[in-house]
């Protein structure tokens, strides 16, 4: 099992999927720095769901709960519109399990983390395939400046990692789908909110 030791971690109320494009205006000193040192080392930084608790740095030096499973976000482009704030473009690698995690001394959130192995792969079923059709009419709509460049309508895992994050789905239930390492299980959670709402239909 492959593990990584000290991984900063930017805390968020979203979730980042594997292949995901995650854009971050980054304005907290703590955090400007992170980003600076991990484009140096050509880094990775872990991106994790708030539970409960704040993104910005509150007064009493607290730090929020996070849920057990993250996301590796690689810096893909950096942008200092005015100084003091960066525009960064990230995108989602692997997911990781915290297993323990401490505040250092720039009150960075740092862990222990044990990575995930990739979910099996698997062709989309022709059960799914509205769901892929749905999929790229969002893409359509989105524009591709902010859909991945490289698609895979065909993989069950990117279709349902796609639409995990992109559904109008409760926080806790995207994180779940997001621990889910099965593409048929995620793919069937989302099949059955998206007729419960009647809108495979349309497509």
């Amino acid at each position: 099992m492959t593990t990584l030791d000290a991984l900063p971690l930017f805390p968020l109320h979203t979730v980042l999927f594997p292949g995901g494009l995650l854009p971050l205006k980054v304005f907290e000193q703590r955090y400007v720095e992170m980003t600076k040192a991990c484009l140096r080392g050509e880094r990775p930084f872990g991106v994790c769901l708030i539970v409960k608790g704040d993104e910005v740095a509150r007064g009493d030096g607290s730090v929020p709960e996070i849920a057990p499973i993250g996301t590796l976000a690689r810096i893909a482009n950096v942008d200092m519109p005015q100084v003091g704030i960066l525009h960064v473009a990230t995108e989602g690698g692997a997911r990781f399990e915290v297993r323990s995690r401490r505040v250092d001394p720039q009150g960075l959130l740092v862990a222990d983390v044990s990575m995930i192995d990739d979910e099996p792969r698997h062709a989309l079923a022709d059960a799914y395939a509205p769901l892929a059709r749905l999929l790229a009419l969002i893409a359509t709509r989105l524009g591709p400046a902010n859909f991945p460049s490289a698609t895979c309508y065909g993989d069950a895992s990117w279709v349902g990692h796609r639409l995990a994050e992109l559904l109008p789905l409760p926080l806790s239930i995207k994180q779940r789908m997001l621990e889910v390492s099965d593409a048929n299980v995620r793919l069937a959670a989302l099949a059955q909110f998206l007729e419960r709402q009647g809108v495979l239909q349309a497509v």
